[in-house]
Parts: C-alpha cells; sequence; structure tokens
C-alpha cells in the first residue's frame, strides 16, 4: 500500500468532509417534528459507526418520519476532541464520545477503562450501563456537567497487539516501540515495552520506516481498515478482554423537548442494542476484517493460557489501583465503592459474553 493511498485513506477516517443524510423512505411520509444532527470524529465503515447507523435509522423509520436526522462523519462537523462539548452546548443533538480523547474532563468514566478484567466485549457493554445506573457520580459527570444523556454504552470490540515481528510472550514485548492510546499504555509499560504516543494518520508510515515495532489499543477492525497488517503482519491476542467503552450520547435540552412516545421509541431500539445487536454488528464486520486479513497475509495467533495469566497478574489489580489513587481521590470520588459496584456487574454479565474474538473467528475460518 502506497503512502499516499494510506494519508487518503486516513483522512477519510479521521477527517473527511463527509456529510449523509439518511432517511428509511416510509419515515418521508411524516413531516418532521424534530430535527437532530448526529455527528462524528470517526468513518461510517468503522463499527461503531456501523451500530450508531442501525440506530438513528431505526429510530427515524419507528418514529414514522416525526423524527429526522442528519449524518456527520469522519469529522465533517466538529473534530476529534470537540464532539462532548458540541453536544453540551447544543451545536449538535447526538454524538459517540470515546472517553480516551477526554481524560481530563471524564474521571469518573476513566474508572470503566481497563484491560485484564474482563473476557467478552458485549459483556463489557451491560456493565457499563449497570454502573451508569447504579453509580450517581457517572450519571452527573454525563448528565449535569455535560448536560448530556446517555443513550446506550458500546466499546471498541478488541484490540489485539499488531507487530512487525512475532511476539510469543512477554519476554518478547520488553523493549518493543508500541504506539499505545489511553490506558493502552499502561499495560504496554506494565508488560516491559516502550509506549509512543502517535495520531492515528502516523502509525502506517511509522511502522513502514521502523519507528514503531508495534500497535497496541487500534481495535482490530479499525487496524485491518488501516491496512497495518501489510507492514505488521503479526496479530497477536494476549487476553486482555474487551477496548475502550464508548458511549453515543443525546443533548439533554433534546431528550428533554421529546413527548414521551418518541422518547419510548428510543428506549425500545436502545433495547434492541444490548439485547444482541451490538454483538450482531460486531462479529459481522471483525469477520469480514479477519477475511481480508487473511487473504492480504496477517498472521493469527494467541500467548498461552499460562502466559495471560501472567499478564493479568501484572496488569491488575494494580491498573484500577493506579485510577482509584491518581484519579479518583484527587476528584473526590468514590473510586471503591465504583468499582465494587463494577465487580458486581462483572460477575453478572461476563458469564453471558457471546461475541467472538478476532483470533476465535480466525480459527473458526481456518478449520472450515
Amino acid at each position: 500500500m502506497r503512502r499516499r493511498q494510506f494519508l487518503e485513506l486516513t483522512a477519510f477516517a479521521a477527517g473527511g468532509a463527509v456529510v449523509l443524510t439518511s432517511t428509511p423512505m416510509r419515515a418521508l411520509a411524516a413531516k418532521p417534528e424534530f430535527r437532530m444532527k448526529f455527528d462524528t470524529y470517526i468513518a461510517q465503515s468503522a463499527a461503531p459507526s456501523q451500530l450508531d447507523n442501525w440506530f438513528l435509522d431505526e429510530v427515524v423509520k419507528r418514529s414514522e418520519g416525526r423524527i429526522q436526522i442528519r449524518k456527520y462523519w469522519a469529522q465533517s462537523l466538529n473534530k476529534v476532541g470537540e464532539h462532548l462539548t458540541a453536544v453540551r452546548d447544543g451545536r449538535s443533538e447526538i454524538s459517540l464520545i470515546s472517553p480516551g480523547y477526554y481524560q481530563a474532563n471524564l474521571p469518573v468514566t476513566r474508572g470503566l477503562e481497563w484491560y485484564y478484567r474482563m473476557e467478552r466485549a458485549d459483556a463489557l457493554q451491560k456493565v457499563c450501563r449497570d454502573v451508569y445506573n447504579q453509580f450517581q457520580p457517572l450519571r452527573d459527570e454525563w448528565e449535569k456537567r455535560y448536560n448530556a444523556k446517555v443513550l446506550y454504552w458500546t466499546n471498541w470490540y478488541y484490540a489485539p497487539l499488531v507487530t512487525r515481528e512475532p511476539v510469543n510472550s512477554i519476554e518478547d514485548l520488553k523493549g518493543k516501540r508500541i504506539r499505545g492510546y489511553g490506558v493502552a499504555t499502561d499495560v504496554i509499560q506494565r508488560l516491559g515495552g516502550t509506549a509512543l504516543p502517535m495520531a492515528a494518520p502516523e502509525v502506517y508510515t511509522a511502522l513502514e520506516r521502523g519507528v514503531l515495532d508495534g500497535v497496541y489499543g487500534f481495535d482490530f477492525v479499525t487496524a485491518i481498515g488501516y491496512k497495518l497488517h501489510e507492514i505488521a503482519p503479526y496479530i497477536t491476542d494476549i487476553g486482555d478482554g474487551p477496548h475502550a467503552p464508548a458511549t453515543t450520547i443525546m443533548h439533554m435540552g433534546t431528550w428533554n423537548a421529546l413527548p414521551d412516545d418518541l422518547k419510548e421509541v428510543i428506549n425500545e431500539v436502545v433495547e434492541k442494542i444490548y439485547a444482541g445487536r451490538y454483538a450482531e454488528i460486531f462479529e459481522a464486520a471483525a469477520r469480514k476484517s479477519v477475511e481480508q486479513a487473511m487473504k492480504e497475509g496477517a498472521r493469527f495467533s494467541a500467548w498461552s493460557d499460562t502466559e495471560k495469566q501472567r499478564a493479568r497478574e501484572i496488569v491488575q489489580p494494580k491498573q484500577v489501583q493506579l485510577w482509584i489513587d491518581q484519579v479518583a481521590k484527587p476528584n473526590g470520588i468514590d473510586g471503591e465503592a465504583m468499582q465494587e459496584i463494577v465487580e458486581k456487574a462483572v460477575a453478572k454479565h461476563e458469564p453471558t459474553g457471546q461475541l467472538k474474538r478476532p483470533f476465535e473467528i480466525y480459527n473458526e475460518l481456518k478449520n472450515a
């Protein structure tokens, strides 16, 4: 893949001016009562965007056109890092928020960011929902501080280690220069790697030039979309669990202005997401990406159960305790109380999780 092609791709994924309006045809019959803008920093092809797109179209359809939504993909309305305040101020009615871009703004929400604590991404989605409903400071952070109604929680699926050379153990990772994102940098450092911050559009070239040995914290579907496997073909499941909670929010004033029947329409669509639509959309996107990566020479592997357990013991519970000590306490947050709720939610939902990891999908396809 040529550098110019990659830059064109990342411009689309992270900043292309793409504005789309999508309205199911039968919904056009009714006169719109509420016109909204959906605004996101990622491309329409990204897995979270596929979920958001389904949600928005379902709301328009089920409202029979009383709600109309114009979609702004890939920073075509606001730039990355601006979406939280855009919703707070009512410049956008709906937006996808990845808390990793707002670490100073969302200290309570950061208590939901960790690795080596769960196995299944669809279970993490429900854990976040339960903690939001049960821990008042988390709700206040969104509803009072940022004037936002959390519609539903999502996440960035799984983020395997993507490297230029095989990394079959913790020892193999030591000294490797790995691009990290958010709390993923903590994992890299605890396991002996060197975490390097870097903007997403720079990653392909950095791998190509040997500035980076690998990438961690890129969700799998995005990593394949960015063609990182062309330069770093080794895709390794290190047993870390799901990656990076995110949430789709609505301006509170917009939510409050809706009549009860339209609120019920939105709530019904949200329940479909939690009931399995999230898992269906993400697994379909992941399966397509695994098939593409296999055809293009990517090599999938996973650490042994023993190695995964070693990594887990290195990272946790130290990572959560770090948030309690350095983020929760200085901000007056009862971090221990929040994490007790998290533990109960994990115990409840983890056994129900079914969303397959890329390595599991690879094994299915390989053995088919």
